[in-house]
């Protein structure tokens, strides 16, 4: 995966022949109609899923998008596809990083809904990333249950994925939740099986979050839409800290996510280069 470049050009030509900025979102998430996931996003029996360097990408970033697709949050996926997806990798590379892997995760609620998890690959290219995006299922369910899965993103990135970025250079990548509920507080062994196909422990979000931060930098963006929502957001603020981050406009995901990649990258390309000073000044 991602040995392939994202072409702007390639992209907008795509999305004017596919009709991106006037169609719903049920005539481009097709499996929207069929009421199930694509076979390709089944997690389950998924061992890892891997952003490796390549010759096109020798310095891949790995970056894990959860999109929460229940019924509140089903419209970012369509904004994604019509506009954000383009500003997000066009964004990103603009900012200084040549190699970004793009990972999406639709996220629903293994409490309520047959498709909790949904899996793409890591990719780099406009059309390997339009195809993941467009082929994941906005469920659109959810429950009464005053929370969302945002926590199987945590497991998923924690459990199964391994990137170069952090084998090779100790380098975490960065891993992105957006939604609008609260994080459902525990993952039984029982749901992990559903999903998977395996699973013999149960897991509380607190444990999962801090798998998850040993290889990558964990965020949750807070969409203010409603009340409801304001009300969630102090918790995710009490669990991440400055790493949630809020937003009232939906449509300024991709710029919030573009920055922190952005500044993230520029940091970790700043230390290395700092640590090969210091080992030549040692070797003299």
């Amino acid at each position: 995966m991602g040995s392939t470049r994202y072409d702007m050009d390639a992209r907008y030509d795509r999305a004017k022949r596919e009709g991106y900025a006037s169609k719903s979102a049920g005539e481009i998430f097709t499996q929207n109609a069929k009421r199930m996931a694509h076979e390709s996003m089944n997690p389950k029996g998924i061992s890892f899923r891997e952003s490796r360097d390549s010759s096109v990408h020798p310095n891949s970033v790995p970056i894990i998008l959860g999109l929460d697709v229940t019924g509140s949050m089903g419209h970012i996926p369509h904004e994604l596809i019509k506009e954000g997806l383009p500003k997000l990798m066009g964004g990103i590379i603009q900012g200084g990083v040549p190699d970004p892997a793009l990972l999406f995760l639709g996220i629903g609620d293994h409490e309520c809904d047959s498709y909790p998890l949904q899996v793409g690959q890591f990719e780099s290219g406009d059309e390997e990333l339009d195809m993941w995006l467009t082929r994941t299922y906005i469920e659109s369910g959810g429950g009464g249950n005053a929370g969302e899965s945002y926590l199987l993103a945590w497991y998923f990135a924690a459990f199964h994925t391994r990137t170069d970025a952090f084998e090779k250079r100790g380098q975490k990548g960065l891993l992105f939740t957006v939604g609008d509920e609260p994080c459902l507080k525990t993952l039984p062994a029982s749901a992990i099986r559903e999903i998977m196909g395996s699973g013999q422990q149960s897991f509380k979000h607190t444990e999962l979050l801090e798998e998850a931060k040993k290889r990558y930098e964990v965020f949750h963006i807070s969409v203010l839409h409603s009340g409801q929502a304001v009300n969630a957001d102090q918790g995710w603020k009490d669990l991440l800290g400055q790493n949630c981050l809020s937003i009232e406009d939906y449509r300024d995901v991709p710029k919030v996510i573009k920055e922190i990649v952005c500044s993230r990258f520029n940091e970790n390309q700043f230390k290395t280069k700092d640590l090969g000073d210091i080992n030549n000044i040692q070797m003299f």
